[in-house]
C-alpha cells in the first residue's frame, strides 16, 4: 500500500525549506530585540527567555520531520548516502529544538552536530550527483564558519548559521526539483 505518491514525496524537500524560513521569518518579525550582530538563531528558541520559543522550536521540529521524510521517501532513491546523511540532519534539527538553549552544553553539542551533518550531506550530494550547487553550498557554509570563528566576520553566530542553512536549502530545493522531474 502506497501512502504517498512519488510526486508528493519529492515535494517534501521544498515544503521543508518553506516551513523553515516561514517559521524563522515569523520568529524574527515577532522578536524586535533580536540582533544579527549579537545573537544566535537558537536565542529565538530559548524556552525561558524568548516569547517566540514555541513558534521557533515548532518550526525546527516540523522542518526536521519534513527533511527526514523527504530524505527517506525521495532523495534516497537517487542519492543513497546523502539520503541517509540528510535524514540524520533532520533528526539532529529536531534535537536542536527539543534541547533548546536551556539545556546548555547538550544544546551546543546537538547544534554543532547538526551543522556538521549539513556539511557532510552537502559533500555527499556534491559527489553522488556531481552537484556544483551542493559543492558551492559546502564552500559557503565552511567559509562563513571559518570567517566567524577567526573573528574576520564580526557578527553574531546567527549569521554563519543562516548563511550555511540558506546554502544547503538551495541544493535541497534543486534536489527536490530533480526528484520531482524523475517521478
Amino acid at each position: 500500500m502506497v501512502l504517498m505518491s512519488d510526486d508528493a514525496s519529492a515535494f517534501l524537500g521544498v515544503s521543508a525549506v518553506i516551513v523553515a524560513f516561514t517559521f524563522l521569518g515569523l520568529s524574527l518579525l515577532l522578536s524586535p530585540s533580536f540582533s544579527w550582530w549579537i545573537n544566535a538563531l537558537s536565542d529565538l528558541g530559548h524556552s525561558v527567555r524568548s516569547e517566540v520559543a514555541p513558534i521557533f522550536n515548532f518550526g525546527l521540529l516540523l522542518t526536521g520531520f519534513l527533511i527526514s521524510l523527504y530524505s527517506v521517501k525521495a532523495l534516497i532513491r537517487h542519492a543513497r548516502y546523502t539520503g541517509v546523511s540528510l535524514t540524520l540532519s533532520g533528526f539532529l534539527l529536531q534535537l536542536v529544538a527539543t534541547f533548546d538553549e536551556v539545556y546548555g552544553y547538550l544544546h551546543y553539542l546537538v547544534s554543532v552536530l547538526f551543522f556538521l551533518s549539513l556539511g557532510l550531506s552537502s559533500i555527499l550530494y556534491a559527489v553522488e550527483r556531481r552537484s556544483i550547487t551542493a559543492a558551492v553550498a559546502f564552500i559557503i557554509g565552511s567559509l562563513s564558519w571559518i570567517l566567524y570563528w577567526t573573528g574576520i566576520l564580526d557578527v553574531g553566530i546567527a549569521v554563519p548559521e543562516a548563511l550555511s542553512s540558506i546554502a544547503v536549502a538551495l541544493w535541497i530545493i534543486r534536489s527536490t526539483l530533480e526528484s520531482f522531474s524523475k517521478s
